[in-house]
Parts: C-alpha cells; sequence; structure tokens
C-alpha cells in the first residue's frame, strides 16, 4: 500500500509537468493550428540556460529561473518571426509548419551540442530536504515541482481568461478574419502566444532539471509525452491537457510499480492508442478558451 501511494503521488508530480508541457502545445493548436515539433528544445534550452544562469554564473535560482524563461522567450518569439510568420498565409500550410519546426529542432539541438557539449550537466536540487508521513517519503524538491505546476497553470488559465490579450487571443483562435477586423494585430498574438508556449516548457526544465539532468538530447522524451497528452486531452483544450497529462503520469507510476521503468513508454502509448479507439477526438476534443 506505501508503495502503490508513493507511486501515484510521483506520478502525480511527473503528470502535472506533462500537462504544463502539454499547456503550451495546446496553446499553439488552438491559435495557430499547429504543431510544434520544437517544443522539447525550447525545454532544453531552458534547462541548459538554468544550469549556466544558476550553477556556472552563481544566480539566485529564482533569479535564474526567471531569466531563462525570458530567454527563451525572447527566442521562441524570434523562431516564429522568422520561421512561422512566413510560411502562415502561403499555401501548404498543413505540412509546411511541421517540417519548418522539425527543421528548427535539429537547428537547436545541434546548437546546444556544439555550445555545450554532449556531457550530462547537473543542476543541484533547490530544497535538499525531504518530507515522511504514513511511510511515504517524498523530496520537497518534487512537491515543489507540483506546487509550481498548479501555480503556473492557475495564472496561466486566469490570464487568458481575464486578460485583455487573453481575450484578443481567444478571439483570434476563434475568428482570424473577425478579430483583424476588430483591430487585433493577430500577428503580434502569434508571435507572443508562441512565446508563452516555449515558457512554459522552460518552466518544467527548470523543475524537473535537477532530478534528471540537462543535455541537447533532453527534450525529445517530454516532446512525444506532451503530444501524447494533447492528443489524449484533446487538441486545443487546456483541460484536457491538465487532466491528460495527470492521468498520463498517474499510470505510468502505476506500470512501474506493477512491471518496471523500461515500460514507462509502453503504457503512455498504450494509453494514447486506447483513447484514440475510444474517443479519436480525444477526451475534451473542443476549444475551451
Amino acid at each position: 500500500m506505501e508503495q502503490l501511494i508513493q507511486q501515484i503521488i510521483n506520478g502525480i508530480i511527473v503528470g502535472s509537468m506533462y500537462a504544463l508541457m502539454a499547456s503550451g502545445l495546446s496553446l499553439i493548436w488552438g491559435t495557430m493550428k499547429m504543431l510544434n515539433l520544437a517544443h522539447g528544445e525550447f525545454y532544453m534550452l531552458g534547462g541548459f540556460f538554468m544550469f549556466f544562469l544558476n550553477v556556472s554564473s552563481g544566480l539566485n535560482p529564482f533569479i535564474a529561473a526567471i531569466l531563462s524563461m525570458a530567454i527563451v522567450f525572447l527566442v521562441a518569439v524570434v523562431v516564429e518571426r522568422l520561421v512561422i510568420q512566413n510560411l502562415m498565409d502561403r499555401p501548404g500550410w498543413t505540412e509546411s509548419h511541421l517540417i519548418a519546426t522539425f527543421g528548427v529542432s535539429v537547428l537547436l539541438q545541434n546548437l546546444a551540442l556544439n555550445i555545450w557539449g554532449e556531457r550530462f550537466k547537473n543542476i543541484p536540487y533547490y530544497v535538499d530536504a525531504k518530507l515522511s508521513f504514513f511511510g511515504v517519503n517524498l523530496s520537497v524538491q518534487r512537491l515543489l515541482i507540483f506546487l509550481v505546476a498548479v501555480l503556473v497553470i492557475i495564472l496561466f488559465w486566469a490570464f487568458l481568461k481575464y486578460s485583455r490579450f487573453g481575450k484578443a487571443l481567444r478571439a483570434t483562435s476563434q475568428d482570424r478574419d473577425s478579430a483583424t477586423l476588430y483591430g487585433i494585430n493577430t500577428k503580434v498574438i502569434y508571435m507572443v502566444a508562441f512565446g508563452i508556449s516555449a515558457a512554459l516548457a522552460t518552466v518544467a526544465a527548470i523543475m524537473l532539471s535537477p532530478i534528471y539532468s540537462v543535455n541537447p538530447w533532453m527534450g525529445v522524451d517530454p516532446l512525444l509525452k506532451a503530444l501524447a497528452v494533447v492528443i489524449i486531452g484533446g487538441l486545443g483544450s487546456l483541460i484536457g491537457a491538465i487532466i491528460g497529462g495527470v492521468s498520463l503520469g498517474i499510470f505510468e507510476g502505476l506500470g512501474i510499480l506493477a512491471f518496471s521503468s523500461e515500460w514507462q513508454n509502453v503504457i503512455a502509448f498504450s494509453l494514447l492508442i486506447l483513447v484514440l479507439w475510444i474517443r479519436p477526438s480525444g477526451l475534451f476534443g473542443t476549444k475551451e478558451w
């Protein structure tokens, strides 16, 4: 029973980060109708910038985290402006955005490899302490991961629902032409939304890097999990991304308990196939914004 509770808690914690990654992908799909295959590389950049600012430069973790988010946000804005925006109004957008973001993914991965090298880098725990209750051991670092994920998702939801930019973003996602007629600069909306999506991936990297380390290939697995989550939850659905991410984390935790960690990806994509078989549009296949 103690092991079961332990794995469920671990699954919820990791699933909260899956939800954070998937929320960024859902934002982009809901707004721009595209899947960003470079999303994992923005996660990777967030990890490397956090390592450079916190470990190499000795900055306070909180300040380093804010700066890392800002830098990755700016990198994503530049990518959107130079690569994505030029393709949106051209024929073949359905395929071209996949090819373009895959190219950006390869470029960023190789840049990281040349700049920081292939060796894995470690970020120390931000809070190195443990809690114990009812026979279950939990590091404060993992608890911090969950709390940060919940806080960021709540702030993200409130921003989309109540801020002026959030209302403009939702209007653009519903009808771009009508939003333009009402004076909304849709190009700015797309650019900032792309940056916010990358910033969400950076938060996930900052919180998970002390556990999983930092390397040029660290974004591949989170991207695959985030893609699975947005499909399970329903493309463009924020609620679906949250529920799908936490559910996937719990199923993986239980699967590790029943089998072993080698089955983790098998469990994730088995759940994806099951959901697609029962409900092809995902659990929440409509926009929630």
